[in-house]
């Protein structure tokens, strides 16, 4: 088992920034891949970012150049930064760790709100 736990969500106006965290504790040799997916209302749930154990990273377009993810292996913690926000990205942001590279998530987090405003 794994638990995830992420922080860093809220409200923010458009063009700001926002960075969320997610610590992983419990059965932490399992995991390779560690990052975030979102779900808007009304919407599914879609990958945002993810970053394996060496370092590989994987964007969906619509947040290239804009979000950064990065690993703190020794805190065994995920960070998503997130730049440049406009409306269209508030969804609950959800933390994810999978035992494979790039798959199907094996554990979620609780989600942390993101709301941008206009």
């Amino acid at each position: 088992q794994v638990q995830l736990v992420e922080s860093g969500g809220g409200l923010v106006q458009a063009g700001g920034s926002l960075r969320l965290s997610c610590a992983a504790s419990g059965n932490i040799f399992s995991i390779n891949a560690l990052g975030w997916y979102r779900q808007a209302p009304g919407k599914q749930r879609e990958l945002v970012a993810g970053i394996t154990r060496g370092g590989s990273t994987n964007y969906a377009d619509s947040v290239e150049g804009r979000f950064t993810i990065s690993r703190d292996n020794a805190k065994n913690t995920v960070y998503l930064q997130m730049n440049s926000l406009k409306p269209e990205v508030t969804a609950v942001y959800y933390c994810y760790c999978g035992s494979r590279r790039w798959g199907s998530p094996d554990y979620w987090g609780q989600g942390t709100q993101v709301t941008v405003s206009s």
